[in-house]
């Protein structure tokens, strides 16, 4: 697998990540109460960073041949 195929494919778990995390910010705000709306937060949270995170070292890696 080329180079430029390995960020693809990792640039899709970061946006998977973004993604995953929008929605269970949404669902513990809205549909969760007390201490189970906490710990799903704190995973989306996380999981928000760390897609963050993926999308811009993809983006601040440049161009690959």
């Amino acid at each position: 697998m080329s180079e430029g195929m390995l960020n693809m494919w990792i640039s899709f778990i970061g946006m998977g990540l973004l993604l995953l995390a929008m929605g269970l910010i949404v669902f513990s705000r809205y549909k969760l109460k007390g201490w189970v709306a906490g710990i799903v937060s704190i995973f989306a949270y996380l999981s928000l960073v760390f897609g963050a995170v993926i999308i811009i070292y993809i983006v601040f890696s440049g161009p690959t041949r």
